[in-house]
C-alpha cells in the first residue's frame, strides 16, 4: 500500500481527503488523515464559542466515513522529511508516507510582547476557543475584557461577546487609525458606528507594551483587566517553521504551481502553511485543497497533472452579532443584515456539504 498522509483536517486537508476519496484511484492507495481532534472544526465560527452564543457541537462536524480514508487522531510532534515519517506525541506509532500533505494551520504570533503568550487567551484552535469562552462566560457582572487586534477575528470576537453579555466592559485595541484597515471606508465606518452604538470602547494607534495577569499596558497606560484575548496576528504551525525548506517572509513554505515543495515534490502544502499572494482564509484553503486533490489524483493514476486554475476568491464576510454584519463580495461592499444572512447561508451550505 502507498500512504497518502494528510496532516490536518482543517478546510484544506478536509477538501483533499474528500477529493481523493471520490477519485478513481488505484486499489493500493491508502489515504490517511491525521488530526488532533476526532472532528472537523469550523474555525470561521470560533468567535461564537468565545461569545457563548453557540454550542460546541454547532461549530464542528464528524469526519465522513469512507473505506478509502483511515483516520489517525493524535498530536504530531515531528515530521522527518528525509526518512518520510511522521511521529506523534505520547505515542510510539510512526507513520510512513509516500506522499505528504502539510495543512497544520496556524498559531498566534506575539511580536515579542512580554507576557502576551502567558496571560492572553486565544481563538486559534477549538480547545483554546473553548477555554476563552469559559473565561468570558465565568466573568461576574461588569467584568472587563480586552481584545488585542482589530482585524476580522478581533471584530467578530468583540461584537459576539457584546451580543452575549451586555453587562461586560469591552475594550478593543487597534494598532491602526481605523478598524479593518484592509476593507473599504464604508465597512470601516459601519463597524465603527456599531461599536460606538453598542458600547465597545475602541482605542486606535495602540501599542501594547506588555501584558500581566490582571492587566494590559498600552501606550504607557495600564488598564486593569479580567480577560485578555489575543487576535493580533498569526504564524504557521511551529512544526512547519522548523522544516528545512525555503520559506517566505512570514515563515510560510514556498511551493511551486502544483503546491509542491520544489526540492521534494511528494510533499504538498495547503492553507496557512503555504506561501500565497492571498491572505489566509478558510475559502483560500478550501480552493487550494480542491486543486491539490485534482493534481494528486492525476499523479496517483500515472497521469500528467494539469496546472490548477487561477484562484478567484469570492470575498470576505464578517459578523456583528446575529443581526448585523459586513462583507466584500466580488468587489462590492455590503453592510447590515444582508451580509449577515449570506454568512449564515455559507455556514449552512458548508455543514450540508
Amino acid at each position: 500500500m502507498k500512504n497518502v498522509v494528510i496532516l490536518g483536517g482543517g478546510y484544506g486537508g478536509f477538501k483533499i481527503a474528500l477529493g481523493l476519496a471520490q477519485a478513481n484511484l488505484p486499489d493500493d492507495i491508502q489515504i490517511v488523515l491525521v488530526d488532533k481532534n476526532p472532528y472537523h472544526s469550523l474555525k470561521t465560527e470560533f468567535y461564537t464559542i468565545v461569545g457563548g452564543t453557540a454550542a460546541d457541537r454547532d461549530v464542528r462536524m464528524n469526519f465522513p466515513e469512507n473505506d478509502r480514508i483511515e483516520y489517525v487522531f493524535g498530536t504530531v510532534n515531528k515530521i522527518d522529511t528525509e526518512n518520510e515519517q511522521v511521529f506523534f506525541e505520547n505515542s510510539s506509532r510512526v507513520l510512513d508516507y509516500e506522499y505528504l500533505i502539510i495543512g497544520l494551520g496556524c498559531e498566534d504570533i506575539y511580536h515579542g510582547v512580554p507576557g502576551a503568550e502567558e496571560y492572553t487567551n486565544s481563538v486559534q484552535s477549538f480547545s483554546k476557543a473553548r477555554k476563552t469562552g469559559c473565561a468570558v462566560g465565568n466573568l461576574p457582572a461588569y467584568g472587563k475584557v480586552t481584545v488585542v487586534g482589530a482585524g476580522l477575528s478581533g471584530i467578530e470576537v468583540a461584537s459576539e461577546i457584546r451580543e452575549s453579555r451586555a453587562d461586560l466592559n469591552i475594550r478593543l485595541l487597534d494598532r491602526g487609525a481605523s478598524v479593518l484597515k484592509a476593507f473599504d471606508p464604508k465597512i470601516q465606518a459601519h463597524v465603527h458606528d456599531w461599536f460606538l452604538k453598542n458600547g465597545v470602547e475602541v482605542l486606535h494607534h495602540s501599542n501594547v507594551e506588555y501584558v500581566e495577569k490582571d492587566g494590559v499596558c498600552n501606550n504607557g497606560v495600564c488598564y486593569v483587566n479580567d480577560v485578555t484575548i489575543w487576535t493580533a496576528g498569526v504564524q504557521p504551525h511551529h512544526l512547519v517553521r522548523e522544516l528545512d525548506f525555503e520559506k517566505d517572509s512570514q515563515n510560510k513554505l514556498v511551493v511551486n504551481e502544483f503546491y509542491q515543495i520544489p526540492t521534494q515534490s511528494n510533499i504538498y502544502v495547503v492553507g496557512d502553511n503555504a506561501s500565497s499572494e492571498f491572505s489566509p482564509s478558510a475559502q483560500l484553503a478550501g480552493v487550494q485543497g480542491e486543486h491539490i486533490a485534482e493534481i494528486l489524483s492525476s499523479i496517483l493514476r500515472g497521469e500528467e497533472p494539469k496546472p490548477p486554475k487561477e484562484i478567484k476568491l469570492r470575498g470576505t464576510l464578517g459578523s456583528l452579532g446575529k443581526s448585523d454584519g459586513f462583507g466584500s463580495v466580488f468587489s462590492q461592499s455590503f453592510t447590515g443584515l444582508f451580509p449577515r444572512w449570506i454568512k449564515s447561508g455559507v455556514l449552512w451550505l458548508s455543514k450540508r456539504h
